[in-house]
C-alpha cells in the first residue's frame, strides 16, 4: 500500500491505495506529521513509484469537492478487504447518499435490511477508512442531529462539509 499527501481548501489530505484502488483517505489532522503518522500506522508507505493515473485522478476530484464543486465520488475503485462484509455492506449503502443529501444510521441499517443496527451503522461510520469517497459525514443520529465524526475537528468538521454541499443543516 502506498500512500500521498496533497493539498486541498481544507488543508493537507492523505490518500493510500493498492495498485489502483483507494485503500483510505484521511481528512486534514492538526499538521502534516500527524497524518503522515495516521497513514504510517495503517501500514502505508510513501508512493515512491509516483501516483497512478486513476488515484491522480481522484486526487483533482477530491481538490474539486473541497473548492465546493460537486463530485461523484461513486465510481473510484475502493479496496476494502480488510472491513467485513456487514462492514462492506454499510459502505456500499453509505455511497448511494448523494451531495447535499442526507440520511440517518437507522435509514441506512434499514436500508441494508437491518432495521435494529443503528448503533453498529454508527461504529462503521466511525471506523470509515474512506471519508468523503464513502460520505460518513452524510449520516446522522436520528432526529437529523449531527451525531459524531470521528475525523480531526470532530462534528465541527463534519458541519463544515455539509455546509460545504449546501446542505440544509437542522436548527
Amino acid at each position: 500500500m502506498a500512500y500521498a499527501f496533497f493539498d486541498t481548501a481544507f488543508g493537507p489530505c492523505g490518500i493510500a491505495w493498492n495498485g489502483t484502488a483507494v485503500t483510505a483517505m484521511h481528512l486534514p489532522e492538526a499538521d502534516r506529521s500527524a497524518a503522515e503518522a495516521r497513514m504510517a500506522r495503517a501500514g502505508a508507505a510513501a508512493g515512491d513509484g509516483g501516483v497512478p493515473a486513476e488515484i491522480a485522478r481522484v486526487i483533482a476530484d477530491l481538490r474539486r469537492y473541497f473548492d465546493g464543486e460537486e463530485v461523484d465520488f461513486s465510481a473510484v475503485a475502493l479496496d476494502l478487504s480488510e472491513a467485513s462484509d456487514a462492514l462492506r455492506q454499510v459502505y456500499e449503502e453509505t455511497r448511494r447518499v448523494g451531495w447535499g443529501h442526507t440520511v440517518t444510521y437507522g435509514e441506512i441499517a434499514r436500508r441494508i435490511g437491518s432495521p435494529a443496527a443503528a448503533r453498529f451503522v454508527g461504529r462503521a461510520m466511525a471506523m470509515n477508512p474512506v471519508p468523503i469517497i464513502v460520505p460518513c459525514h452524510r449520516v446522522l443520529a436520528s432526529g437529523d442531529k449531527l451525531g459524531g465524526f470521528s475525523a480531526f475537528g470532530g462534528t465541527v468538521q463534519k458541519e463544515r462539509l455539509l455546509v460545504l454541499e449546501r446542505t440544509r443543516l437542522p436548527l
